[in-house]
């Protein structure tokens, strides 16, 4: 778990810097339970990512960084340190892969960053190395660095803060980041909360390393949930996904499709693939239970959003 004070330390820092997202409860009369909303799209940057990249970099040496700020993403982490570098005044260098959607890789050139676009298994090599030299500056990981986590479970504190007894929190799962964060805040002050994470089906190690207890490669598929899935886990971060999560679902892309539209029709947010599918595993198992879904982001193209609400799967 990442130490309690050091999440309640981040919080301080944070302060003033990122928005205090709204818990809010979605009406679902169809469902047994309740379920909320914790609102990370509504960031500066739609997504959660500014808290971890902006803690981060708020705790590096002012040496280290003269160079500048190096990160790899599928587009929110490369947003979430644009943006800590501008408002710093540094110069920064995102690794994106080929598949990265045009709405993140636009929004971190308007924020000042520099786009290296690679094939993906070089951007996924360069987040198992924590490294890329071909870019200068110091090297924020996009999951695995504790200060990132630190800051990622700011937003467990919050939740708690607005609704001190839930039953379960979904968290949607790309690295590992966002919720080892949110878990080790949670199960710090209420133990008993459930915390699972949700993966695509089209690429769900962390779910399959739950079923059979270790992890192992799986087959990956690249779709318009850019911001989850994966081929393998992260090593470090199995260790600490096993030791703080209750378990993680997978849910298809289907159910994710039908999640970002429900969330547009009935509570006007407009949400990403990954911010979909905390409510995409809700819906499907319909827990009588205090549910809260975390809603990472809301960077989505234009195109594929208007694909999902005509009713279709991109």
């Amino acid at each position: 778990m990442i130490p309690i004070d050091e999440i309640r330390a981040a919080r301080e820092r944070l302060a003033g810097r990122i928005v205090r997202t709204p818990l809010v409860r979605l009406e679902l009369p169809e469902q047994p339970g309740a379920v909320y909303l914790k609102l990370e799209n509504l960031q500066p940057i739609g997504s959660f990512k500014l808290r971890g990249a902006l803690n981060a970099i708020l705790q590096t040496e002012s040496a280290e960084l003269r160079a500048g700020v190096v990160t790899a993403s599928a587009g929110n982490m490369g947003q979430g340190v644009a943006w800590a570098a501008r408002e710093f005044g540094l110069p920064c260098s995102v690794v994106v892969p080929d598949h990265a959607p045009e709405t993140k890789l636009a929004a971190i050139e308007r924020l000042g960053g520099t786009v290296v676009k690679v094939p993906y298994d070089r951007w996924w090599r360069a987040i198992s190395e924590s490294a890329f030299p071909e870019a200068e500056g110091v090297f924020i990981h996009p999951v695995q660095d504790e200060r990132v986590m630190a800051g990622n479970g700011t937003i467990g504190l919050e939740i708690l803060d607005d609704l001190p007894d839930p039953d379960r929190v979904l968290v949607p799962f790309g690295g590992g980041g966002l919720s080892v964060g949110i878990a080790s805040a949670v199960k710090a002050i209420r133990p008993e909360t459930k915390v699972y994470a949700v993966e695509p089906e089209t690429g769900a190690p962390l779910t399959a390393a739950f079923e059979r207890g270790e992890p192992r490669p799986v087959e990956y598929q690249v779709s318009f949930v850019d911001g989850s899935g994966a081929p393998a886990l992260l090593p470090a971060m199995w260790t600490r996904a096993r030791d703080v999560l209750d378990g993680a679902f997978a849910v298809s892309l289907d159910e994710t499709a039908a999640a970002v539209r429900l969330l547009a029709g009935r509570a006007r947010v407009v949400a990403e693939g990954a911010g979909a599918l905390a409510l995409a595993a809700a819906l499907r198992h319909r827990w009588d239970e205090q549910v809260v879904c975390i809603v990472s982001g809301g960077n989505i193209d234009a195109g594929k959003l208007a694909q999902i609400l005509a009713g279709e799967t991109p």
